[in-house]
């Protein structure tokens, strides 16, 4: 039955082959003519796209920073029967609002932050930590609180 097919369209077959034949070859004429006509735009074009990724991952590289994860480590003395060293604190002469400042400082609060905690103004507040700073003789907020709990004064 297959056969019968094959012999009676015998003439169409072959000639849907031969049209697929030669359309397959104007294919490959006119890839080999467009290649050889535009060598020189496709080379360029493709060095062009080249550089242009090179240097997105070139840019990607440069931009990202590197981040450096830096661990200290730092005895902490926990004390927790805290008894206020009134020696220490005489001879500072710290003034209470002085100390409960000092100790809003080693809370982790900021200026403004234990202004409106004591209801005070920030100008006040830098004063009070100007003195604490004078008269512990220190230069930055970590330093006070390091001195003060190494003296006795916050726990």
């Amino acid at each position: 039955m297959a056969f019968g097919i094959l012999t009676k369209n015998k003439q169409n077959i072959l000639y849907g082959v031969s049209l697929a034949l030669l359309l397959l070859l104007l294919k490959w004429l006119e890839w080999r003519f467009i290649i050889i006509d535009h060598a020189f735009e496709i080379y360029a074009g493709s060095i062009a796209v080249i550089f242009t990724a090179l240097g997105i991952w070139l840019a990607i590289k440069l931009i990202t920073p590197k981040v450096k994860t830096v661990i200290i480590e730092k005895q902490v003395f926990a004390n927790t029967d805290f008894v206020l060293n009134q020696d220490e604190l005489n001879r500072l002469r710290l003034s209470t609002r002085e100390l409960e400042v000092l100790q809003l400082i080693a809370d982790g609060l900021s200026n403004q932050q234990i202004a409106e905690r004591l209801f005070v103004s920030l100008n006040t507040i830098k004063t009070h930590t100007s003195n604490l700073f004078l008269k512990m003789e220190v230069e930055r907020r970590t330093q006070a609180i390091e001195m003060a709990k190494r003296l006795g004064l916050i726990p």
